[in-house]
C-alpha cells in the first residue's frame, strides 16, 4: 500500500520556480547598486564649515532671494534646498529653477552643491516595468513547457487519499444497489488484475457518474478506492481552468503522470463537464479549454488495459459531454445514479439515523414515504434539520413532530409569523378544506391525506399533505382525472361559500399544476381520444407566445380546447362533490380554523361524523412532556 511519503516524493520538481526569482535578484542588485554609489554630486570648491545643532528655519522662496548675501551654503535636491546663512542658522526651503539665484549665490560666496543622483525607489520605478515586462513575455512565449504555466501546474490539484485516511466503504453508501453491484467489478479489478488478463478480458478504462445532484457520486468514487484500497485521486473540473493559456494541458498531463506512478489507483474527475463540453464551430469558441479536452483525450486513449488506473468522472450533464469522450476506449461504462426509491430512502435514513439521537415513536419508513424525490444529500439535511428543531423545542430526541417541521420547512419553507386578517384566514381554511375533502372521496385512486394545516410557509399560506404508499412510476387516467379535481377544489370551495366575486389569487400554483398535468396527459402520455396518441409536446418559445413545433396550426388550436376542456370538467366535477357535502366541508373547515393543522386520521374522523380526538397530537405531547421532566 502506497504511504503519503512515497507519494510526495514521487512527485517531480520543478525548476522553472527559479524563473520567477529572477526579477526578485535584479531588483536587489539595482538596490544595492544605488545604495553603494556616491549619489554623483557635483560641488563647486568650499571649505569646510561648522553647521549649528540648532533647529532650521523654513525659508521660502522670495526669501531666498532677498537674502541671498547672507546664505553661506545650499545642497539642491530637485525642488528641495537646505543648508546654513552666515550666522549658522540651519535653513530648509522649496526653490524653483531660477538662473538669477545661482548668480546671487556666487556673488555672495555661498558654497553650492547639487545632488542629480537618484533614489533606490526611483530607480525601482525606473527599471521594475521594463524588467517584468520582459520576463512575462518571455515565459509567455516560452508555451506550457515551461515558465509560468508549468509553476502553476506544478501545484497540483489532486486530493489524495491512501489506506493511512479514514476509508469510505460501500458499507457507507446506502439506497444505491443496483450502481453498487454494477461498480464491484472495477474493484474487483483492482485487487486481482491477473485472472482478467489470463481470460484476456479487457476492464473499462473508464466509468462515468451521472445522476441528478446529491445522488452519491463522490460518495459512491470514494467507496470503491476504500474497498480496492488502492490511493485515490480527486480533482475538479473547474481545476484545470486559468486565465493563463496552457495551465490545463499542463495540469492534465500531471495528474495522469502522477496516477501512472501510483498504479493501481482511481483518478476521479469531479465536474467533468467544466473540460469535457462539446467542441464546438464556431470561430468564438475557448480555445484554451478545447485544447484541455484534447489533452484529456489523449491521455485517456493512451492509457493500456493492464495499467491498473481506472479514470471515474462524475456530472450531471451527460448531454454537454463531447462525443469523442463518451466513446468505448475512454469512457466504456455509463453508470447512472438515480434518486433512491422508497426502501432507498428508508436505508439511507437508517444509515444517518445513526448518527443522530432519534425517539423510538418515529417511523422511518413513514419518513421515508414522504420525501419522494428527495436524494441522499436532502435525506441528510433532513435529519440534521430535524435535530435542530429538536434542540430549539427543547427535545432530548428527535420526535415525529421534529420530523414533519423538517420535512415541511424544505418543501414549503420556514414557518412565517403574519398577522391574517379573520377573512382571509377564513377563507385560506375553505380553501384546504375543499383540497382535503375532494382528496377523501377520490382516497381509493389517490395518496392518502397525511395532514392539512392553514399555517402559513414560504408563499403558501396553507397546504394538504399526502403521503404517498409507494412510489409510482405512472398514472392511470382515473388518477389523473382525480388529481385535476383535488388540485381545482380550492378555487371551488371559494365559489361555494364565498361567491364568485370573491374568488382570489391562492389558487395561482393549483391552477399551474393542474395545466401542466393536463397539457402532458394530452400532449405526451396520449390520454386524450380527440387529439389521440400522437406526441406534441415538442415547443419552442417566440417571446411570450408558445407553438408547437411539430403540430399544425389546427392541431395546436385542438390541444389547447381538450386542455381546457379537462380543467373545465375537473372544476365541475369538484364543485359538484362539494356542493352536495356542503355541511360537512364546513364542519372540516371550521376545524381547521380553530386547530390549524389537522392529521390525516382526524380529517376521516370529521368526514365520517365523528368527533376529532387527535389521539396523535396529545400522545406526542404527553411524551414530550414526560422526557423534559426526566431531564
Amino acid at each position: 500500500m502506497a504511504k503519503i511519503g512515497k507519494l510526495k516524493n514521487k512527485m517531480p520538481r520543478d525548476k522553472s520556480t527559479w524563473l520567477l526569482v529572477i526579477p526578485v535578484l535584479i531588483i536587489a542588485a539595482l538596490g544595492l547598486f544605488s545604495f553603494g554609489d556616491n549619489g554623483g554630486m557635483l560641488q563647486t570648491p568650499a571649505t569646510e564649515t561648522t553647521v549649528a545643532t540648532s533647529r532650521p528655519v523654513e525659508l521660502s522662496f522670495s526669501d531666498v532671494l532677498r537674502r541671498a548675501k547672507e546664505i553661506k551654503t545650499m545642497n539642491i535636491r530637485g525642488n528641495d534646498a537646505s543648508g546654513t546663512l552666515d550666522d549658522g542658522t540651519k535653513y530648509n526651503a522649496v526653490i524653483a529653477y531660477d538662473p538669477e539665484l545661482l548668480t546671487k549665490l556666487a556673488d555672495g560666496g555661498a558654497s553650492i552643491s547639487i545632488d542629480s543622483s537618484k533614489s533606490f525607489w526611483e530607480r525601482t520605478a525606473m527599471w521594475l516595468p521594463i524588467i517584468l515586462w520582459i520576463v512575462f513575455f518571455w515565459l509567455i512565449f516560452r508555451g506550457p513547457r515551461g515558465g509560468i504555466s508549468r509553476s502553476i501546474a506544478s501545484q497540483n490539484p489532486t486530493k489524495i487519499t491512501t489506506g493511512n485516511s479514514k476509508k469510505t466503504t460501500f458499507k457507507d453508501v446506502a439506497g444505491i444497489e443496483s450502481e453498487k453491484q454494477e461498480l464491484m467489478e472495477i474493484v474487483d479489478f483492482l485487487k486481482d488484475k491477473e485472472k482478467y488478463r489470463a481470460l484476456g478480458a479487457r476492464v473499462p478504462r473508464g466509468v462515468l457518474l451521472s445522476g441528478e445532484p446529491g445522488t452519491g457520486k463522490t460518495l459512491l468514487a470514494r467507496a470503491i478506492a476504500g474497498e480496492a484500497n488502492v490511493p485515490f485521486f480527486a480533482a475538479s473540473g473547474s481545476d484545470f481552468s486559468g486565465i493563463i493559456v496552457g495551465l490545463g494541458v499542463a495540469k492534465i498531463k500531471e495528474i495522469f503522470e502522477m496516477a501512472k506512478r501510483n498504479a493501481p489507483c482511481i483518478l476521479f474527475i469531479d465536474e467533468i463537464d467544466a473540460i469535457g463540453q462539446k467542441r464546438s464551430m464556431q470561430i468564438h469558441n475557448d480555445q484554451d479549454r478545447e485544447q484541455t479536452l484534447n489533452q484529456l483525450l489523449i491521455e485517456m486513449d493512451g492509457f493500456s488495459s493492464n495499467t491498473g488506473v481506472i479514470v471515474l468522472g462524475a456530472t450531471n450533464r451527460v448531454d454537454m459531454l463531447d462525443p469523442a469522450l463518451l466513446r468505448p476506449g475512454r469512457f466504456d461504462r455509463q453508470v447512472y445514479i438515480d434518486l433512491p426509491d422508497l426502501s432507498g430512502r428508508r436505508d439511507i435514513l437508517k444509515l444517518y439515523a445513526d448518527r443522530v439521537k432519534i425517539a423510538s415513536d418515529v417511523d422511518l419508513m413513514d419518513v421515508a414515504r414522504g420525501t419522494t424525490g428527495f436524494s441522499g444529500a436532502d435525506l441528510e439535511n433532513l435529519l440534521n434539520e430535524a435535530a435542530l428543531h429538536a434542540v430549539r423545542a427543547g427535545h432530548t430526541e428527535i420526535t415525529t413532530n421534529d420530523m414533519d417541521e423538517a420535512r415541511d420547512k424544505i418543501m414549503m419553507g420556514p414557518r412565517k409569523i403574519r398577522n391574517i386578517r379573520d377573512d382571509d384566514k377564513k377563507l385560506t381554511a375553505f380553501h384546504e378544506a375543499g383540497h382535503a375533502f375532494v382528496s377523501q372521496h377520490y382516497a381509493n385512486v389517490t395518496d392518502p391525506i397525511h395532514k392539512a394545516t392553514i399555517i402559513p410557509r414560504g408563499r403558501a399560506l396553507g397546504m394538504v399533505q399526502h403521503l404517498p404508499v409507494d412510489d409510482k412510476v405512472s398514472m392511470t387516467l382515473a388518477e389523473v382525472r382525480a388529481q385535476l379535481s383535488i388540485s381545482l377544489a380550492g378555487r371551488a370551495a371559494e365559489e361555494i361559500f364565498f361567491g364568485s366575486d370573491k374568488i382570489t389569487t391562492g389558487a395561482e400554483s393549483d391552477i399551474a399544476n393542474a395545466t401542466r398535468l393536463a397539457r402532458y396527459s394530452v400532449t405526451t402520455a396520449g390520454l386524450s381520444d380527440k387529439i389521440g396518441l400522437v406526441a406534441v409536446n415538442q415547443s419552442s418559445t417566440f417571446g411570450t407566445r408558445t407553438a408547437l413545433e411539430n403540430a399544425s396550426e389546427k392541431t395546436a388550436e385542438a390541444v389547447d380546447a381538450e386542455i381546457q376542456n379537462w380543467l373545465k370538467t375537473a372544476h365541475n366535477d369538484a364543485k359538484n362533490i362539494l356542493s352536495h357535502n356542503r355541511a360537512t366541508v364546513e364542519r372540516l373547515a371550521n376545524e381547521l380554523l380553530q386547530r390549524e393543522t389537522l392529521t390525516g386520521d382526524e380529517i376521516r374522523e370529521i368526514i365520517a361524523g365523528k368527533k376529532a380526538t387527535a389521539k396523535r397530537a396529545t400522545k406526542t405531547a404527553k411524551t414530550t412532556k414526560r422526557k423534559v421532566a426526566k431531564k
